[in-house]
């Protein structure tokens, strides 16, 4: 009887030749929509998840529209504002 091999399964594969033009590799940034990532944060924050302070020095990219929101919330959400 053959033996049978198990594979992982990681996703499609990249195209290594196109990260080289671009000096960086696609496997170190993937997009993804705010609505899609926000209840898994909030669920980790208000789960208390240890894993997120892996990541709490790891850049975000967002929109300027996102940050001048976010920056206007900050200011009114203060105490005693």
């Amino acid at each position: 009887m053959a033996m049978r091999k198990l594979r992982i399964y990681n996703g499609p594969e990249f195209d290594r030749s196109a990260a080289s033009l671009l000096g960086r590799t696609e496997a170190d940034n993937v997009s993804i929509s705010l609505g899609e990532i926000l209840p898994l944060l909030a669920d980790a924050v208000a789960s208390n998840r240890t894993w997120l302070t892996d990541f709490e020095d790891d850049p975000v990219t967002i929109s300027t529209d996102l940050y001048d929101v976010l920056q206007a919330y900050r200011h009114f959400r203060r105490p005693g504002a």
